[in-house]
């Protein structure tokens, strides 16, 4: 190997009597073909390399402000829902209560019920409220005031069924994004939210559980499209509508039972068992072990001391 052929990376010429192979250098031992074809080969320079990094670094800007944007809203949500609870509970003024109907079956009958629905039918409500409220001592006009709305053709998103808490903190979030964008009420700002889904009685016996929930206070309640179940349905949206404002539920979530004492109207009457009436988060008459029913008339339920300490009628 000539001096033109000296190795590309040290320079060294090979001697005759070399005893490495010839294609590889006897002094720095690298290959001399691949050697030169990596050196041959094109490097990125600073112009190629800088767009690349640009992009990167905006992506982790835009994924920062987004994040950040996100944590503003859930502060926001969280404070507004606590100002709202703070204003619901003082008992200063009435709680506003908007009702959204919604034909939840899309039946004829629910849709025949709807057309003739009207803020009347939740006079029972405020009544009870009003007598209620009087015994523990909160001595405005009318605690709770409920007005109807025009109804809603689209069904608000469900709860997830046996929901990991994840699961469910996003249905919450999806739920008041929801309630904020369909509030077509054109009146006072609702402090409490309640939709309430009507089903036909004849396709629908039974109904799904209705959830009242105190962050973004809002009430998913569902309800028969019926007038000779009025007493029973109010009986419902009262106990979601004290679900709202913080009152927890006072039954046996797997038997439907009222737990004694706080889950019973009257819990000091002797025998323990019929009970007369309801206590509203108990949400049923206690009449034996094993049995409890729906009142169907708002007259025979009361609101309980530990519901009452609850929702800020009493310390």
């Amino acid at each position: 190997m000539d001096q033109a052929n000296a190795c590309p990376k040290c320079h060294y010429v090979r001697r005759d009597l070399e005893s490495t192979p010839a294609w590889q250098c006897p002094r720095c031992g690298i290959a001399y073909d691949k050697y030169t074809a990596q050196r041959a080969a094109p490097v990125a320079d600073n112009a190629d390399i800088r767009p690349t990094a640009t992009k990167n670094t905006a992506r982790r800007r835009f994924k920062t402000i987004r994040v950040t944007i996100l944590l503003l809203v859930f502060v926001l949500i969280g404070t507004d829902a606590l100002l709202s609870k703070l204003r619901s509970t003082s008992w200063e003024h009435p709680l506003r209560v908007v009702v959204y109907p919604i034909n939840a079956d899309g039946s004829a009958a629910a849709a025949k019920y709807l057309e003739r629905l009207e803020a009347a039918r939740f006079d029972g409500i405020e009544q009870l409220a009003k007598v209620e409220a009087t015994r523990y001592g909160i001595n405005i006009s009318e605690p709770v005031n409920i007005v109807l709305a025009e109804p809603i053709a689209e069904i608000p998103p469900l709860p997830p069924r046996n929901g990991n808490p994840l699961q469910v903190m996003w249905w919450s979030l999806q739920l008041r994004l929801w309630a904020y964008r369909v509030d077509h009420y054109d009146g006072p700002r609702p402090q409490v939210r309640a939709f309430a889904l009507y089903y036909d009685p004849e396709t629908h016996p039974v109904l799904a559980h209705s959830t009242g929930l105190e962050k973004g206070m809002i009430g998913i309640i569902h309800l028969f499209a019926a007038e000779d179940m009025t007493g029973q349905n109010n009986m419902v949206m009262f106990h979601e509508l004290l679900h709202t404002l913080g009152a927890t539920d006072k039954y046996d979530l797997q038997t439907n039972q009222p737990l004694y004492p706080d889950g019973y109207a009257e819990p000091e009457l002797q025998p323990q068992l019929p009970q007369r009436k309801a206590e509203v988060m108990g949400g049923r008459i206690p009449l034996s072990r094993t049995r409890a029913d729906i009142p169907e008339r708002l007259d025979l339920v009361v609101v309980g001391t530990q519901t009452a300490r609850e929702i800020g009628w009493i310390e």
